[in-house]
Formats: C-alpha cells, sequence, structure tokens
C-alpha cells in the first residue's frame, strides 16, 4: 500500500467545519506549507460556491423542496438535503427542519445520541436523524469535496486514503470520543486519530512562529488555552518543560465539560429583541422565536467580525399570508451586543467565585443539558481553583501567565479584554500576555494539519495521552441494609495521561462476573484526581469523580456453565491509537476475553 499523499486536519466545529491539508512527502529541506480547502457548498437554491467554511448546519426540507433539484451538488444531483451556508440561511427560516448544535447532543447522555431525534422541536411525522448522523453527515460533505475537487481520478488521491486528524473538544469524555469515531466510520473514514480542539490551536500557533516559539515562554510557564466556541468553552493548561537542556510542552490540565458557548449567546440577545419587540406592541410565537435566534446568530457574527459595523438588522418572518407585508423587522446593536455578552457571560468575579448551582425544576423540557450559570469566568475561576490550587504537589501546574484564546466567541476584542483583566486581577500579574492567535476560525484545522507533520518529526509535539482519569464502580461487599445503597467504590482503570497505544492488566485485583445474563458496570472519570495509578481504590469520591456511562455486556454460559454462574476474570485496558479507550473482561482460568460495550441509549430505556 502507498504511502498517503497529505496530511489533513478537519476542525469539526459546532458552528463551522474546516478542513486544511499539508503534503505528507515534502523534503527535508522544503518548509511544508499548510493550506485551507475552499469546500464547495451549496448557498442558494441551485447555487453553489467553494467557501473556506462549511458551516455545520443540515436543513431537512419538505419533500417538494428535496425533489425539485435544487439542491444538487457536483457529486451528488439526486441529494435531498442541504449542508452549509444555505442550510444555515434556510433553516433560518425554517427551524423545525434545521439541525443545529449536532455536536453539543454528542455528550447528552439524557438522549440516544443513536436515535433519529434532531431537530429536537420538530414535529413527529417530520424528517429527522441523529447527532451522529448529522456529524457524519459533515465529515461526508467534506470527503465528497475534497474528492471532488483535490483526488480527480487517482483513487490515491482520494480523502479516505490520506492521513486526517480530526478534532474534539478535550472536554469530551470516552462516549463522545466513540461517538465522533462512528460519525467518522460512517462517512467512509478509517485512517483518522483524535486530537484535542486546544492542543491544535496551540500547535497552530507554534506552526506560526517556528522556532522563534522558544523566545516566547520560559520554563516553568504554564498557558491557558480558553477556548470558548459555538457550543462549548473548553479550558486546558499547558506547561514549559525542559528535557535534557531542550524546551518541551506537556498538556498538564483538562477541564470539564461546559455546555456553555454562542449558542447560549444567541439565545440571550434573542429575548433581548423579543423584549424590545414587547414593548413596540409586537408579540412573537414559538416558531418565529427559533427563527429570531438564528438572526440574532448572523448579526453577532457579523458585528464581531467586523469592527465598521455598529448595527445589524433583524427580519422575523411574519404568520400573515405575505411573506413581504408580515415580515418584522428590528437590529442590534455593537453596544447591545457587547453590554449583554459582557455583563451576561464575563462578569468581573473574585477568584473564589464559582459558577451558582441553583435548584431545578422538578419538571422540565427535554433538550441540551446547558449550564445554569451563564458567567465564563466563573467556570474559568473554577478550573484553575481546581487545578492550580494543588501547585507543588510534584507535577502541577502554576497559575497561567499567559493565554492563547480560540473560538469564534473570542474573536471580539471586548471579550478578550474582560477576560485577560479577570486574569491579572486573580494572579496579581499586571503583565499577563496573550499570545497571538492565529486565524480564530481556522486555527484548529491548521494546528490539526501542524500535528500531523510533528508527528512525522518534522515540528514539536506536545506531550498529552489521555485527558482524564478513569474508573470503574466497584460495589463494596456488604451485608445489604434496607434504605442503604451499596456503597460503590472507584476503581482506576485509566490513569491520566496514558499515552495511546498503551495497554494494560488489573490483574491482582479480580472480580466475578455473571454469565448467562447481562452484567452492568458503572463507568466514571475525573478531570481533577490526576495522580491515581492503574488498579488503585478510591472509596470517598463525591465531588472529585462523576459517572460518565454505564458499560454494559452479556457474558455466553458454556455447556458445562449455568446460567448465573460466577466466572473469575481480571481487567484489561487499551487506550487506542485513535484516541478512545477499550475495556475488556479476561476470564482468569481460559483466558476467554468480552469488550464491555458503552450503553448510549436514554438512561431508563428499555
Amino acid at each position: 500500500m502507498t504511502e498517503p499523499k497529505y496530511i489533513i486536519g478537519i476542525d469539526l466545529g459546532t458552528t463551522h467545519s474546516v478542513l486544511a491539508y499539508t503534503r505528507a512527502d515534502v523534503g527535508e529541506d522544503e518548509k511544508p506549507e499548510i493550506e485551507l480547502l475552499a469546500i464547495p457548498q451549496l448557498v442558494n437554491m441551485g447555487e453553489v460556491e467553494a467557501q473556506p467554511l462549511l458551516p455545520s448546519f443540515l436543513f431537512l426540507p419538505a419533500e417538494h423542496e428535496a425533489s425539485s433539484g435544487g439542491l444538487a451538488l457536483p457529486w451528488d444531483g439526486a441529494i435531498d438535503y442541504a449542508v452549509g451556508e444555505f442550510a444555515r440561511s434556510r433553516g433560518a427560516e425554517q427551524p423545525a427542519r434545521l439541525v443545529a448544535s449536532a455536536k453539543s447532543w454528542l455528550v447528552n447522555s439524557g438522549v440516544d445520541r443513536t436515535a433519529d431525534v434532531l431537530p429536537w422541536d420538530a414535529p413527529a411525522d417530520d424528517r429527522k436523524v441523529s447527532p451522529v448522523e448529522a456529524m457524519a453527515r459533515y465529515l461526508r460533505h467534506m470527503r465528497d469535496a475534497w474528492n471532488y475537487v483535490m483526488a480527480g481520478d487517482d483513487p490515491a488521491d482520494r480523502l479516505e486514503n490520506q492521513t486526517i486528524y480530526l478534532t474534539v473538544p478535550a472536554s469530551f469524555d470516552a462516549v463522545a470520543r466513540e461517538l465522533t469515531v462512528q460519525a467518522a466510520q460512517r462517512a467512509g473514514l478509517e485512517n483518522f486519530t483524535l486530537l484535542e480542539e486546544p492542543q491544535a490551536a496551540f500547535y497552530a500557533w507554534l506552526a506560526a512562529h517556528n522556532d522563534e516559539w522558544r523566545d516566547k515562554v520560559t520554563v516553568g510557564e504554564s498557558i491557558l488555552v480558553c477556548d470558548v466556541g459555538g457550543g462549548t468553552t473548553d479550558l486546558s493548561l499547558i506547561q514549559v518543560t525542559e528535557e535534557d537542556g531542550n524546551l518541551g510542552l506537556q498538556r498538564v490540565a483538562v477541564g470539564d465539560h461546559i455546555l456553555l458557548g454562542g449558542d447560549n449567546m444567541d439565545l440571550t440577545l434573542a429575548y433581548a429583541v423579543r423584549a424590545k419587540l414587547a414593548q413596540q406592541g409586537t408579540q412573537l410565537d414559538n416558531w418565529q422565536f427559533r427563527g429570531l435566534v438564528h438572526s440574532c446568530r448572523k448579526a453577532k457574527e457579523r458585528l464581531l467580525s467586523n469592527p465598521d459595523l455598529e448595527s445589524e438588522p433583524i427580519v422575523i418572518l411574519g404568520r400573515g399570508s405575505s411573506l413581504i407585508g408580515g415580515t418584522i423587522r428590528s437590529e442590534l446593536t455593537r453596544g447591545e451586543i457587547e453590554s449583554i455578552l459582557l455583563e451576561g457571560f464575563f462578569p468581573l468575579v473574585g477568584t473564589d467565585e464559582y459558577p451558582q448551582r441553583k435548584p431545578q425544576s422538578g419538571v422540565r423540557e427535554m433538550g441540551l443539558p446547558y449550564e445554569a450559570d451563564p458567567a465564563i469566568t466563573r467556570h474559568l475561576a473554577q478550573f484553575l481553583g481546581r487545578q492550580v490550587s494543588q501547585a507543588g504537589d510534584g507535577g502541577d501546574v502554576a497559575f497561567p501567565s499567559t493565554v492563547l484564546f480560540n473560538g469564534g466567541v473570542m474573536k471580539a476584542d471586548p471579550l478578550r479584554g474582560r477576560v485577560l483583566n479577570a486574569l491579572r486581577s486573580w494572579s496579581g500579574n499586571h503583565d499577563f500576555r496573550e499570545l497571538t492567535s492565529v486565524d480564530l476560525d481556522q486555527a484548529v484545522s491548521l494546528g490539526a494539519a501542524y500535528y500531523g507533520l510533528a508527528r512525522k518529526g518534522r515540528g514539536i509535539r506536545i506531550r498529552a495521552g489521555v485527558a482524564r482519569t478513569y474508573y470503574i464502580g466497584i460495589e463494596s461487599s456488604m451485608p445489604a441494609v434496607p434504605g442503604v445503597p451499596t456503597p460503590m467504590k472507584a476503581l482506576c482503570v485509566v490513569p491520566f495521561g496514558a499515552e495511546e497505544g498503551g495497554e494494560a492488566e488489573i490483574i491482582p485485583k479480580e472480580f466475578g462476573l455473571v454469565v448467562g445474563e447481562p452484567a452492568l458496570f458503572h463507568f466514571l472519570a475525573s478531570t481533577i484526581r490526576k495522580h491515581d495509578r492503574i488498579g488503585q481504590e478510591v472509596e470517598d469520591w463525591s465531588g472529585e469523580i462523576a459517572e460518565v456511562a454505564t458499560l454494559e455486556t452479556l457474558l455466553p454460559a458454556t455447556e458445562a456453565e449455568q446460567s448465573g454462574a460466577l466466572i473469575p476474570v481480571f481487567l484489561q485496558t487499551r487506550v487506542t491509537e485513535i484516541g478512545t479507550v477499550e475495556l475488556y473482561c479476561v476470564a482468569r482460568d481460559d483466558y476467554r476475553q468480552w469488550k464491555l460495550e458503552f450503553n448510549i441509549r436514554e438512561e431508563g430505556e428499555e
């Protein structure tokens, strides 16, 4: 088999997806060039245009529109859905047919993420897809676009035959990573590796500075990567190290998954506009409000990306028979956006002001589990408080002195300035520095391609490994007590920082598995406990370790075994080369092996 000709970096984002590439066969004396693919996509009915960003939106039109031929792409004349720019704009007019924020649904354990549930609020008889399928369609579009533009008739140039680095939030747990893998496989991709987005953004910074990066950081210094995108806030700490007299980099901390980003901001702006309209005597129904959210998103993006704009019109379709006569108009000003976002999402808080937990209503609508407290600065204070408070404990990082921003939200100078002011206040360091970011929409894909070069020895690599410590829940052996649940200990099965491709066996600890009927395991994780060793048991883990998913398997009994018999087993773990976690039960006597499968159905579903 011939070696892949290209290294591909794909940012599969909540709001936009981007594809960068570089040649894998560049000579030692040549400087590799990393480029962006202009992605052909539908921009209007019957009109295709190549753009550097592919909006991560999927439009599922009604049958008459789907069969009109206006959705045709150069590589698929019979396609009956739209991905990209047209999907986003047309979906703003018909929000019940628009799939948005599919990436955020991958971490929602309250639903079956492989079932057809999106658009979430669409009528029951409308077309729907699963979050995994939506992500697969974005990847499939990029695959087909690459093959149309770059491959021609040469199979060796097709995207599926290249080396691909696919990015995910650092805060994605093992289940969300596995679902991302499933989406990529549905899109026909096999030769890929997962890479954390904050690391990719930092790799883009390294690529932009070549060897000069060593002059901009010092040994022992830690760098905060603050990535606020369309759906999530992703926080990581990278430490500058020294090895054999050479500077190195190590990712030493990752935050929890924070479902807080541009989507929340769009909703907040929409509520502000609806209040203005209400004061003028105009009321919006739910259908119109969903359209208003998308209009506010477009206005926000234009105002934050163009400093010369002072206002942006907001247009909402009316419910009357005349579309033109029934439209409702308003506007968002730059001042409104900055004040709403600054005070609502980036308030100046103290270093000990953590997110506020409010009592939840006993009955609420299903949907995305957004953070109750929208103040990103409070989440940042909590992240640093948890990760930095243990400084000096033999490997934990000092308070950062530098920040690298990433994500479309951080394009706005006032928002970056507010975070910088908070960091300077907390650290007492008025010289707290901001590293100059590469393009905030493109950095992740560019950095992912650079990472591919680094793996071939053509760049600096960040030491990282697994971003969490993973555990299996072990029920304590004790008599049943009425009204008292059996205590559960957490057994460490994958330590923080475990390298991809590594395997481990937990042999000293033996367990009994029931054969002939399903066995259930609790899969746990922590971003705080970074020093637990494999095989270590944690009895009191409240507040430090959280349940990720259940793992279940049916162990078939042999003819000599009765249903319900106990088989002595030990656990075996593997961190795959692509960045996912696998767990196995291995029989002590005959080494039969069972892989523990994630249960990604909605909790309680039969």
